[in-house]
């Protein structure tokens, strides 16, 4: 009884904002995790309970957490939706201590995702070392390794795995990996619609169906959002829909579905901090918008070969469209030589003159710029010369995407022990067509762009239109060995060859033109011992991971030619692929309290990692032109530190604390541009350079984070609860010298609460930054003396700072149409091996 008490405690705390039934899943689920790229497959089987009674139980076909060699992060439905409206982002931030969000773009749609200081980002010019999967199938995009969050529907999550380096997960799983699964017809049965309000004129509508019909099961589901945003010119609208039409045969399960987005997000970045202090909803420059348009389909399927021999896999084919439009304020002022027509300034001041498509040169009376003399003197003084002026810079991204994943698990003795093999190849395709250009536009008063603009070149070959082709072809050939040595002592011992190629055309010039290949081969080892079952648990490995450079990456790797931040490519040097190695080993387990205590169960773990990464590629600044940088090889870096949580439950009320400290340091002295930062060699200049030691800390990264939150079933129908985080500062990119300040240690709480109506309707409501703090997640610098903001004349720091939200409140409704009747109270199966 105490084992099933325990199972149900268990379920209660997988549920903690979720008071609507759904269906019921046996399995005490979150013990186990897939270990290999495909998602691990739930099953539905026929089986007997306790009391001799044959039921059919819905089982999750994966490997015990506690037998894997690494930390491992479980997410349910449950945490997506945790406060009632659902987000994976938000869950992610919630419940891993080691996860924090870089919020470089400024809007919530579009995070800088840090695990273990390594980076799955929506922004081209991050270093990508998460490697991402939704439904077994590789998400991280084609040209840049990129991860477009936007893109998920957050209703239709059923599951998340995070996991630490993994060889099986291929090319960029250096620090990690994120496995999402979402719902089928079988693992959710019902309908639901769920209704937001609130805040910066955010509205919603998530619905979700599922229903199981013998054996076809169909899920569909789609969210609308859309907000005008906390700060000015930041609007955005999501649009998802997903479905799911699966059939359970005798020996296996086969699914085809379908994702789409066409969402249309801004995002501002960064501004001054005395502009901040001025204005705290204020953007530097804008518009900053990105429109992405998706679509993927997918087959997947698992086949019982023999009762001990079953196959996976899965094949996609995806399109992806990304148009950006980024506005910024230009280094252009009329020409020495000529004060009729427009030039950019180059290194030492040296000026070039702008021309137009038709190669002539840009008339300076072509473009039409605000008096900012008539607002203040001090503006007349500074553009004497002519100006301001803003740059537009535009970017065109179309993906082909398509790839299959196949592997075979065998489950039987070796040597007269418990085994787990698990061989797989799995090959990832890519064409992209990028196309940017650069417009010249005058500067408004409150730093917009004005239109209509003149697409641009100068001629220093530094502004010019690009127009590339790229192909990507990514394969690899992995396996993973489970062997139990006792009824305690797990060997896993896994492996993975990767091979990338990677082709660049260019479309207009020769610049361009590139043919790369990489390969490798990473292994992987680690043992996990119970040393007292259930209650504790040890575990210890070693891994090696790997990630060829982009096509951006290549195609921006020439500081001579340098691309602005959003993504302009004019150079090919070769670039070295990135080498991880990793170590890590900690403990975990779980308590069950006595009934005359608090009658729950206590989870916990405790971990430290260690990830050297060789060859490490970073976005530099290029020298003499801020706002420009291109990627190169910094050598060595590494990211290690200490992870550890709480977690208690009981029927009523659940509560948790995680921590996280996370030392990320450059390795290897090294030379690098810093314009802007006032601690380089010339005092602040666009020419200035530091000086990187080993140990200085790799910029945007929190060392320490803390993160707590409660439940509490005040009633059966009315719950509350909170949830708070604290983070110390980051490094601001472009300080890797460490010299400036840091964004600065930062505090948030948010308050939920949910009440049930009746059996099917409940209503919700949540606060975010209850105590209204202001806080940055991300850093970096501006040139406040080029660019006039009316606000503040004079000035004079430029350290920018990306803003985190003010007090937010939101409301909203669930409504639950024909729920299935509870199911009895089983046991939980866990299939061996």
């Amino acid at each position: 009884m105490r084992v099933l008490r325990g199972s149900l405690v268990a379920s209660v705390a997988l549920l903690p904002g979720q008071v609507l039934a759904q269906q019921a899943v046996t399995l005490d689920e979150i013990s186990v995790v897939s270990n290999t790229p495909v998602a691990a497959p739930r099953r539905i089987v026929t089986a007997p309970t306790a009391s001799g009674v044959t039921r059919e139980l819905t089982v999750l076909d994966g490997i015990d957490r506690n037998k894997v060699p690494h930390n491992t992060s479980v997410l349910t439905a449950s945490d997506v939706n945790r406060v009632g409206f659902p987000s994976v982002v938000r869950s992610l931030d919630e419940r891993v201590a080691s996860i924090s969000i870089n919020n470089a773009q400024g809007n919530p749609f579009q995070p800088t995702i840090t695990y273990r200081g390594f980076e799955a980002s929506p922004l081209g010019g991050s270093p990508q070392g998460v490697a991402v999967y939704v439904n077994g199938a590789r998400f991280n995009t084609s040209f840049g390794d990129t991860v477009q969050w936007d893109l998920i529907p957050d209703i239709a999550v059923d599951r998340i795995e995070l996991e630490g380096s993994n060889p099986a997960f291929g090319l960029n799983a250096l620090g990690g990996s994120l496995a999402v699964s979402l719902k089928n017809g079988f693992t959710y049965q019902g309908s639901e619609i769920n209704l937001l309000g609130g805040s910066f004129g955010r509205g919603a509508v998530a619905f979700q169906h599922g229903q199981r019909v013998d054996n076809v099961g169909l899920y569909v589901a789609g969210n609308v959002l859309g907000e005008r945003g906390w700060r000015k010119h930041s609007p955005s609208r999501l649009n998802q829909i997903y479905a799911d039409l699966g059939v359970l045969a005798e020996k296996g399960e086969f699914h085809f579905n379908v994702i789409g987005a066409s969402n249309s997000l801004t995002g501002n970045g960064t501004a001054p901090v005395e502009l901040l202090q001025a204005k705290y909803n204020d953007v530097f420059t804008y518009p900053d918008q990105t429109k992405n348009d998706f679509l993927r389909f997918q087959l997947s399927g698992t086949y019982d070969v023999t009762p001990t021999i079953s196959v996976q896999g899965n094949a996609y084919y995806g399109v992806f469209k990304q148009r950006t439009a980024n506005g910024d304020a230009a280094d252009v002022e009329n020409c020495e030589a000529d004060e009729r027509f427009l030039c950019a300034e180059g290194a030492d001041d040296e000026q070039f003159f702008l021309r137009d498509r038709t190669g002539a040169r840009v008339r300076a009376n072509r473009v039409r710029t605000a008096n900012f003399g008539a607002v203040n003197p001090i503006f007349a003084d500074r553009f004497d010369e002519g100006g301001p002026y803003a740059f537009l810079n535009q970017t065109r991204t179309d993906t082909d995407n398509f790839g299959a994943t196949i592997q075979t698990t065998v489950r039987e003795t070796l040597f007269g022990l418990p085994n787990r093999f698990v061989i797989g190849g799995s090959y990832d395709g890519g064409r992209t067509r990028f196309n940017a250009d650069n417009s010249i536009g005058g500067l408004t008063l409150d730093r917009g762009f004005a239109g209509p603009g003149i697409v641009v070149s100068s001629d220093d070959g530094i502004i010019t239109p690009v127009s590339v082709r790229s192909s990507n072809d990514y394969g690899g050939i992995y396996f993973s060995n489970v062997t139990d040595l006792t009824d305690r002592l797990t060997l896993t011992l896994q492996g993975r060859f990767n091979m990338a190629h990677i082709v660049l055309q260019d479309q207009i010039g020769t610049a361009l033109n590139g043919d790369h290949y990489y390969q490798r081969f990473n292994p992987g080892v680690g043992l996990a011992y119970k040393v007292i079952p259930d209650y504790l648990n040890v575990y210890g490995g070693y891994s090696e991971a790997n990630r060829a450079p982009t096509p951006a990456e290549l195609s921006c790797a020439d500081p001579q030619a340098p691309c602005s931040l959003t993504n302009f490519f004019v150079g090919d040097p070769p670039l070295k692929q990135v080498k991880a190695r990793t170590v890590e080993a900690g403990i975990r387990g779980r308590i069950p309290q006595p009934d005359d205590w608090f009658g729950g169960i206590l989870s916990y773990k405790a971990g430290f990692f260690s990830t050297r990464n060789d060859d490490d590629i970073l976005f530099v600044p290029a020298p003499d032109t801020i706002g420009r940088a291109y990627f190169r090889n910094v050598g060595s870096t590494k990211r290690q530190g200490v992870e550890a949580s709480l977690f208690y439950t009981t029927p009523t009320w659940s509560a948790f604390i995680d921590y996280a400290y996370v030392d990320a340091t450059f390795q290897s002295p090294i030379e690098l541009a810093a314009p802007g930062n006032p601690f380089n060699s010339e005092g602040g200049d666009e020419g200035g350079l530091v000086q990187v030691r080993p140990g200085n800390r790799l910029p945007g990264v929190a060392p320490h984070q803390v993160k707590f939150g409660f439940n509490y079933q005040v009633t059966p129908e009315w719950r509350i609860g909170a949830l708070g985080r604290f983070a110390t500062g980051k490094f601001l990119v472009g300080d890797p010298s460490n010299l400036n300040r840091t964004t600065g240690d930062y505090a948030v709480f948010g308050l939920n609460t949910s009440y049930r109506v009746t059996e099917n309707i409940e209503i919700y409501g949540y606060v975010e930054n209850a105590l209204n703090r202001r806080y940055s997640t991300f850093g970096t610098f501006s040139p406040v003396d080029e660019v006039p903001i009316v606000a503040v004349p004079n000035a004079s720091i430029n350290r920018s700072l990306a803003p985190g939200a003010p007090i937010a409140a939101f409301g909203g409704l669930r409504i639950l149409f024909a729920p299935p009747p509870p199911a009895a109270p089983i046991e939980p199966l866990v299939r061996k091996g």
